[in-house]
């Protein structure tokens, strides 16, 4: 990075102001964090609203999670954090909170579709759901490291979502595209009917992204499905 840490500080506090703005963390709920070097991270701390968060109330911590400075306790789900970063090199930025629409989805454990709208396909790519887990140990934690270096946004089951990026503006993004995404899904099943993109023309977005620099998709890298969720919006399904 080549902001200083005072940037950097001020920075995490902007997207708390915005997280708290939108509605995606109630009381004192998420935290973020972005990465100093190779073994030092930035993090919010716990039990503080990240909406009227100061920069000196930021910690640091190694990538054990052991405090290194701060005037309050560090964020209790920063093992969360730190499991993205020993993942993947490249990210250097994790936004974790609870959008509510994409909390919706996660606590209905819906799989949230793809090949519905172009934002989604070139930005986020298959957004997995990790199993549930008790919040703040490493249990909790390793619920998403199989999707670190495959997605950049993570929905929690019956908790929340945790995104990713190479900065704290990009993170919240992620989180900001899901969460709009989500509620327009939520709106179109009201109205009882959710058309798809054809294969052609989600692979036509899926060059698109490639031509804008975004990480290759993981259904390309990996393989598997491009539709997900197919069944999404079909009167006659429940969730499983």
């Amino acid at each position: 990075m080549s902001l200083d840490h005072a940037d950097i500080r001020e920075q995490i506090c902007e997207i708390g102001r915005r997280i708290y703005a939108r509605g995606f963390a109630a009381g004192n709920d998420g935290n973020i964090s972005c990465r100093l070097s190779d073994e030092v991270v930035l993090c919010t701390p716990t039990l503080i609203c990240k909406g009227f968060m100061t920069p000196d109330d930021l910690c640091t911590v190694d990538l054990s999670g052991r405090q290194l400075s701060g005037k309050r306790p560090r964020t209790s789900e920063i093992f969360l954090h730190l499991e993205v970063y020993k993942g993947d090199p490249a990210v250097k930025s994790v936004v974790h909170c609870h959008p509510p629409h994409a909390v919706a989805f996660a606590v209905a454990h819906e799989e949230i579709p793809t090949g519905i709208l172009p934002e989604v396909e070139v930005f986020l790519g298959p957004v997995p759901r990790a199993p549930y887990e008790t919040p703040g140990n490493d249990r909790f934690a390793a619920t998403i490291r199989p999707f670190v270096g495959r997605a950049n946004t993570v929905v929690l089951s019956n908790h929340g979502t945790v995104s990713w990026g190479p900065t704290v503006e990009r993170a919240y993004w992620n989180t900001e595209i899901l969460d709009a995404y989500c509620r327009i899904l939520i709106l179109a099943r009201q109205i009882g009917r959710v058309e798809r993109l054809s294969a052609e023309k989600v692979n036509e977005l899926l060059d698109l992204k490639q031509q804008f620099g975004e990480a290759p998709d993981a259904r390309r890298r990996f393989g598997g499905d491009l539709i997900i969720n197919p069944d999404f919006g079909r009167p006659d399904r429940t969730p499983e």
